[in-house]
């Protein structure tokens, strides 16, 4: 191992943090890495009795990832994210390059298929919702979008007379475009106008603008209140920017779209454990069921490994498209079943 700053490494641990997060935004990455490196930092910190980072090397952090994978069974992905965190820390504040950690042992579970609701199922989820979340639902199938694409799109991403809404900064910090149903044009008009009308209200009473990415905000302060800017879904109460500390309008929170598809699932009687990122998965899997080319649908998805988007085909309904059971082809009767 080799260490160039060693007085990074001898920094109390909070100082070291603030590196590590100065770290993380000179490169851009997004507010929610941030947290998620930060609370892997202080875990690893913490499970070593908070010992000087500098004195911990390889043998330490495979004994960090192996607690996780053997005491607490996170999975895979939970590992590697801890792990992702871990190599940043060194590599990038501590200035140390960790040898290949050979002796960890792996995070694994069965891999299963995703939750797919039929288009009756969505129908029937999609009724029990209204406003906001019945939209937001209602793009996310329509779609396909995640979550949280849903929830920072911006005025200025909605192509309504394209019938397409381009999505900022996916999955790996990439764009793409993707449909914008019909169905929804009407009402995403009445709620753009209904926007529009709040929008002027906050211009007239001097309110703050919305959050903007670090560096536009830096660059064109005043972007925050402008309309193209504005998120379609805003949150409705201020809160403070992460990074310049002061007063801004975020987009709606998350949890509260959870929420409100949770409720719904339980009043439509649905027996799937289905959540927000099941629509998701029910646009890809209609989409191939209706003949669309996959390769179409990856696009659609912003998969960037084929292999991704091919899982959607074990879930198709194949039984009723091409395969016939040798069981319907006899045609035999059942028997009466005994009471």
């Amino acid at each position: 191992m080799s260490l160039t700053e060693p007085a990074a490494c001898d920094a109390p641990l909070e100082s070291l943090l603030a590196t590590a997060r100065e770290r993380i935004r000179t490169r851009h990455l997004s507010l929610r890495t941030e947290q998620v490196y930060l609370r892997w930092m202080r875990r690893y910190a913490a499970f070593h009795r908070r010992r000087p980072l500098r004195e911990l090397g390889p043998r330490e952090v495979e004994t960090f990832l192996t607690h996780l994978a053997v005491s607490e069974r996170v999975g895979p992905a939970t590992q590697n994210q801890a792990l992702q965190a871990l190599l940043f820390l060194y590599r990038h504040v501590l200035a140390i390059e960790l040898p290949w950690l050979d002796n960890v042992t792996r995070a694994t579970h069965e891999k299963s298929l995703p939750v797919v609701l039929s288009r009756p199922e969505v129908r029937s989820l999609l009724a029990q919702l209204d406003g906001t979340s019945w939209l937001i639902a209602s793009l996310l199938y329509g779609s396909g979008l995640r979550l949280m694409e849903g929830m920072r799109l911006r005025v200025k991403d909605l192509g309504l007379e394209r019938g397409e809404l381009i999505v900022r900064e996916g999955k790996g910090g990439k764009d793409r475009v993707t449909m914008l149903p019909a169905a929804l044009a009407t009402p995403l008009r009445a709620h753009l106008a209904r926007l529009r009308a709040w929008f002027e209200e906050e211009r007239r009473r001097d309110q703050p603008g919305v959050s903007l990415p670090y560096a536009l905000a830096r660059k064109y302060p005043q972007a925050g209140t402008q309309w193209g800017w504005q998120y379609v879904f805003p949150a409705p109460t201020l809160s403070r920017d992460p990074y310049l500390g002061v007063p801004v309008r975020h987009h709606l929170y998350g949890k509260r779209v959870q929420r409100a598809v949770q409720q719904a699932v339980r009043r439509a009687g649905l027996t799937q454990p289905a959540s927000c990122h099941t629509l998701r998965h029910s646009f890809a899997t209609h989409l191939l069921e209706d003949g669309y080319d996959i390769r179409t649908v990856q696009e659609l998805l912003g998969h960037s490994d084929l292999k991704t988007t091919m899982i959607y085909t074990h879930v198709m309904a194949k039984g009723a498209r091409g395969v016939r059971s040798p069981l319907d082809r006899d045609g035999a009767a059942p028997p009466t079943l005994a009471k």
